[in-house]
């Protein structure tokens, strides 16, 4: 579906906010200390070293075939934000090249706040559903395929191999391991930023008031709830098994209903990496 003008021009401001943060990031922390960046903007860095070309203009020129390629499978709409994603974020990289301006000379501080800013930057700019470059690209159709798998964990895999490229290239093996730190940095960034802090929580509860609990848990906590047939292999008994997910802040509201409705209440909690449905991630998002 194509999207209108008033959807268009939000989401191209937040794409120059993303783009703006990621471009001071990278100007100012990771180049300024020769660290890489990731993606086709890494492989600029290493032309660019080698050439003396700008980086920006070497970051267009690389992902224009990787655009074309992926015009068919990604659609019209995705191929318009993510060119004025690149465009803006590789103009802005050279834009900030002639401002003078060091914020720092330690170079594990350039690489943590590099890492920091170059994945807030990503990671907004990610959120409207663009790539920034040929490299992102890749990383989306990867992720199409690979759903199980973050976003920042194939990005983190696919710049972990232009890191060694610069470090066999040029023997900066000290750069290329602060290089390693600020994209680790990022990586996770870019995942707090597209799928939040999420550590859901999977809570089972075994009980002999299962009505009186979900009935709780669905009218104070307005959370959903499953009933599992269960039995119990040392009483013989037949006992419905509560099954809800819930927020990590409100594991302890479920813990405390449960409680005070049957204190013997057998109780289990694990982590959720994911969850897609209702109050939480859209399903039928493919990031």
């Amino acid at each position: 579906m194509k999207q209108d003008l008033k959807t268009r021009t939000l989401i191209f401001i937040k794409i120059t906010i993303g783009a703006v943060i990621f471009s001071f990031g990278f100007r100012f922390f990771i180049y300024q200390h020769g660290m890489l960046s990731g993606g086709t903007s890494g492989l600029a860095m290493i032309v660019n070293q080698l050439t003396s070309l700008p980086i920006g203009m070497v970051t267009m020129a690389l992902n224009i075939p990787m655009f074309a390629v992926a015009w068919r499978k990604l659609g019209l709409d995705f191929m318009i934000n993510s060119t004025f994603a690149m465009v803006v974020s590789s103009a802005l990289v050279d834009i900030f090249g002639v401002i003078s301006f060091h914020p720092t000379d330690d170079v594990l501080l350039a690489a943590l706040y590099g890492g920091v800013l170059r994945g807030l930057g990503l990671g907004i700019m990610y959120s409207t559903g663009v790539a920034t470059g040929g490299g992102d690209v890749m990383v989306r159709l990867l992720r199409r395929k690979y759903q199980y798998v973050n976003l920042g964990t194939i990005m983190l895999c696919i710049d972990a191999g232009i890191v060694a490229l610069y470090a066999i290239i040029f023997s900066r093996y000290d750069k290329a391991m602060y290089t390693v730190i600020s994209m680790f940095v990022a990586s996770n960034v870019v995942d707090l930023i597209l799928y939040g802090s999420m550590n859901a929580k999977l809570c089972m509860i075994i009980t002999d008031y299962s009505e009186a609990i979900q009935r709780s848990i669905t009218s104070e906590l307005h959370r959903g709830v499953t009933l599992l047939d269960g039995h119990g292999a040392y009483s013989g008994k037949n006992k419905e098994v509560i099954l809800c997910i819930v927020k990590k802040n409100q594991m302890v509201e479920v813990r405390n209903l449960a409680r005070s409705i049957d204190p013997s209440a057998f109780f289990v909690v694990t982590d959720v990496q994911e969850v897609f449905g209702k109050g939480f991630s859209d399903i039928m998002s493919n990031d």
